[in-house]
């Protein structure tokens, strides 16, 4: 009982405290009204600080600030300049598309975010919806898939959500034939990465193109999908950072926010492989006509029993079935509705005979039945249906029948496919159903801590100004359960709830049995502290005088009839004597 009313009083020090700490919060006056009303000569200046509404403290600011580059870039882009100065927007037209939506017409343009939390900070924006776009730009040099690693890193914000469209960029080849000014969907690239949505398909592409070493072709190598959710990323609206990583050991790994999302090997974890098997099937064998891929046969030498019957029916009556008393059966289940009338546009020539509907039997409703009755079916224990001889091995089987195999013509290994074609440039080549699709801070580097840091600087410091102006709990808490009122009543009981679990099991401790009470029962003491144990030893030997004083009362009163008897008996003698 102690510890629970122990408990109690911690909970309201605790409780206490934290109210005292809210109101300490929200009225930073507190301590100095009480100091001025103490002196009666200020008055006035208390009644005006108790007037004078709290306000929070503002969010903290942060001010942007251009990322700039730590180390050696072959790209860097941060459109804080303001224009599209360095980008070649395309002329082209698409090929097998109608001439009205073949342009690559649709707009681009420099502008801060619409809902910015950094004045100043600038990116490429996507205008048009349901336009073709094609806009690139040059490297400072030409990437050179060598001995260094390549990463390729830039932030994409789908300011107003994605109802269908890609963000992702091309890495182009280095080839003589590029022309910025007429790229397209088929200008050649390296690399194309970057987040792609359409209906409730997201994806985040990892695509090179592999040169055949033999025919000198190139093939698209897919990247296996995430195994992580990506769907809050294009619906949150929010800027998010995409990185790319590939390592000479053809190693490679994906990131978004600068964390990893995917990873794998070039030459095990693309589609279609890398390298192609070193054996095919021959196309051109065929099977044997008298190859036999049946595990199991009849058994030939399998004989129908005599007795086996195949006419014996599944079903038959139930002949121990009795027909329910009351059951009706000069009664139809259904008779025609007698309040039924004949519409009056009724042509007998036309429509034939009318007859009334028909409806369920009154008569039947409180009968069992009504109709003619007949048993009930029932499963047959003599059918056996019709005999087919036991399945048996084959002893003839040869097993399923496969092509052989001969050695691939078009075989070889390229056990370094991280050196691929260079490229020069990066283009972003997209159509979309949806506008306002920001880019910004775009980097391709060598160096990790040097696409650390810019990603740090730019989508780092994007995040935390979201950060700062996003409210706290308490406020988002609000804001919830101003558009859903509902809410109301869970903030209600998840308070309540906790405090009355803390009051019952605070007010209702278990008395705790008395000593005497063990006494009587022998019951298993529990263990007590020394001086729990001095007071259970007075209390107990008080008890003790006290059962002996009683048990002394009753000598007492024997003693004083024995004396009254005595001088009774002495007062008999005296007056037998006189006489």
């Amino acid at each position: 009982m102690k510890l629970n009313w122990l408990l109690c009083a911690t909970l309201l020090l605790v409780g206490t405290s934290s109210i005292q700490a809210h109101e300490d919060e929200f009225d930073h006056g507190d301590d100095d009204a009480i100091d001025i009303e103490d002196d009666l000569d200020d008055v006035e200046e208390v009644e005006e600080l108790k007037h004078e509404p709290s306000t929070p403290p503002p969010p903290p600011k942060v001010t942007y600030k251009a990322p700039v580059p730590t180390g050696e870039v072959y790209f860097a882009e941060n459109f804080d300049k303001g224009t599209l100065a360095g980008w070649v927007l395309s002329k082209a037209k698409k090929e097998d598309t109608d001439d009205e939506i073949a342009k690559y017409d649709g707009k681009w343009e420099v502008q801060e975010m619409k809902e910015t939390k950094l004045p100043g900070d600038k990116g490429l924006v996507l205008l048009s919806r349901a336009k073709h776009h094609a806009i690139s730009a040059k490297l400072t040099k030409p990437f050179v898939f060598d001995t260094k690693p390549l990463i390729v890193q830039y932030e994409v914000s789908f300011q107003t959500g994605i109802e269908c469209g890609g963000a992702y960029v091309k890495l182009l080849s280095r080839t003589p034939e590029l022309n910025l000014d007429q790229f397209h969907d088929k200008t050649p690239y390296t690399i194309m990465f970057g987040p792609d949505k359409c209906g409730e398909d997201y994806k985040l592409h990892f695509i090179f193109r592999h040169k055949n070493p033999k025919t000198g072709k190139y093939e698209e190598k897919h990247a296996k999908r995430p195994d992580a959710d990506l769907k809050n990323y294009f619906t949150d609206k929010k800027t998010h950072l995409y990185t790319l990583i590939l390592n000479p050991d053809n190693s490679f790994e994906i990131l978004i926010d600068q964390n990893v999302v995917n990873s794998g090997n070039l030459l095990t974890d693309m589609t279609p492989p890398v390298n192609p098997p070193q054996e095919i099937e021959d196309p051109h064998d065929q099977k044997p006509e008298d190859w036999d891929e049946r595990a199991k046969i009849p058994d030939p030498d399998a004989v129908k029993p005599d007795d086996w019957d195949e006419d014996a029916p599944a079903k038959i009556p139930d002949e121990d079935a009795v027909k329910p008393e009351g059951w009706l059966d000069d009664e139809p289940e259904y008779i025609a509705d007698p309040d039924a009338e004949k519409p009056e546009d009724w042509d007998e020539d036309m429509d034939g005979e009318w007859e009334a509907p028909q409806i369920a039997n009154p008569k039947c409703e409180s009968a069992p039945g009504c109709g003619v009755w007949q048993r009930p079916m029932i499963d047959n224990p003599n059918y056996k249906g019709k005999w087919k001889p036991p399945m048996i091995d084959n002893p003839n089987y040869q097993g399923i029948w496969k092509p052989r195999k001969i050695p691939n013509p078009d075989f070889f290994e390229d056990l370094e496919p991280f050196k691929m074609t260079p490229f020069s440039a990066l283009g972003l080549e997209l159509w979309s159903m949806t506008s306002d699709i920001l880019f910004d801070n775009f980097i391709i580097c060598t160096d990790r801590a040097v696409a650390d840091d810019w990603g740090n600087d730019g989508w780092g410091l994007k995040k935390a100004a979201d950060g700062a102006a996003e409210p706290g709990v308490v406020g988002q808490m609000m804001a919830a359960a101003e558009e859903r009122p509902w809410l109301w009543v869970v903030y209600i009981l998840t308070v309540a709830l906790p405090v009355f679990l803390v009051i019952l099991f605070c007010c209702s401790g278990k008395k705790q049995p008395s000593a005497a009470e063990y006494k009587k029962t022998d019951a298993p003491q529990p263990d007590v502290n020394e001086e729990e144990k001095v007071e259970e030893r007075d209390k107990g030997e008080a008890e003790e005088e006290e059962e002996e004083v009683v048990e002394e009362k009753p000598d007492v009163k024997h003693k004083s009839d024995d004396d009254a008897g005595t001088a009774s008996q002495e007062e008999k003698e005296e007056e037998e004597e006189e006489e």
